[in-house]
C-alpha cells in the first residue's frame, strides 16, 4: 500500500496547453522566428524548457536561456491562467486526501508559478508540499524535482511512494529515484511514449488514478 503520492502538474492535474503554446509562440516571434511546425509546440508541456528549445529549434544554451526569459515574459502575467483543471481531478484529490494519503506536487514548472496555479484553482489545500524547479536554473530535470520532493516528505522507504504523470520525464524521473509511476493517458504524452519510458500502470482518467492508487 502506498502512503505518499507525488503528482506532476502540467498535463496531469491541469491542462496548460493554450498558455504554454502561446508563450512559446511569443518567444519565437520575439526572436524573429516565424517558420516552424506548430504541431511540435505541445511537446513543450512537461518537458524542461531548455531541453525543448534545444531539441525542437536547435538553440544554443545561451539562446535557450533568452527564449525562456521571453517565454516567461508572456506566461507569468497571462499564459499561466490560460489553463483548466482536468475533469475529475478535484474529486480524486479530495478522496485521496480524505483517506489520509500524503500528497505533493513534483513539477518542472517553477515553484512560485506552480503555487499560483494551484491556488488559482483551489487545489493547493490538498498538498503537503509543492515542489517545483528553481527560477534561476535551467538545468534541472524531473529526476531532480522528484528527489527534492521525496526529501521534503522525508520518505524513508521509496516503495511507499508513487509518482503520477503524463510524460516520459515523469516515468524516467520516478525510476531514477526508485519510485513506481502511474502514467496518465489523458495528458500530453502518448501510451507509446510512456511504455517506452518503462511505465506499466496507466490511467485513462482521474477516477482511474484513484482506483489504481487504492489497489497497489
Amino acid at each position: 500500500m502506498k502512503k505518499y503520492i507525488l503528482f506532476d502538474l502540467d498535463g496531469t492535474l491541469t491542462d496548460p496547453q493554450e498558455g504554454i503554446v502561446n508563450s512559446v509562440k511569443y518567444s519565437l516571434e520575439k526572436l524573429g522566428i516565424t517558420e516552424y511546425d506548430e504541431n511540435s509546440l505541445p511537446s513543450f508541456i512537461g518537458a524542461p524548457l531548455s531541453q525543448a528549445y534545444t531539441e525542437y529549434f536547435g538553440f544554443t544554451e545561451e539562446k535557450a536561456k533568452e527564449a525562456i526569459r521571453l517565454f516567461r515574459e508572456y506566461y507569468t502575467p497571462k499564459g499561466i491562467f490560460e489553463n483548466h483543471v482536468y475533469p475529475g481531478v478535484k474529486n480524486m484529490l479530495s478522496k485521496l486526501y480524505s483517506k489520509e494519503y500524503t500528497l505533493a506536487v513534483a513539477t518542472l514548472k517553477p515553484t512560485p508559478t506552480s503555487v499560483r496555479v494551484l491556488e488559482h484553482f483551489g487545489l493547493n489545500k490538498y498538498f503537503t508540499f509543492i515542489c517545483g524547479s528553481d527560477l534561476q536554473r535551467t538545468d534541472e530535470v524531473k529526476a531532480d524535482i522528484i528527489k527534492n520532493a521525496a526529501a521534503l516528505l522525508n520518505i524513508k522507504d521509496n516503495s511507499l511512494a508513487v509518482m503520477v504523470g503524463d510524460r516520459k520525464h515523469d516515468i524516467l524521473g520516478a525510476a531514477a529515484n526508485g519510485l513506481d509511476c502511474i502514467g496518465v493517458l489523458y495528458g500530453h504524452g502518448s501510451r507509446e511514449e510512456l511504455e517506452k519510458a518503462g511505465a506499466h500502470m496507466f490511467a485513462r482518467n482521474a477516477e482511474d488514478v484513484y482506483d489504481i492508487i487504492e489497489s497497489i
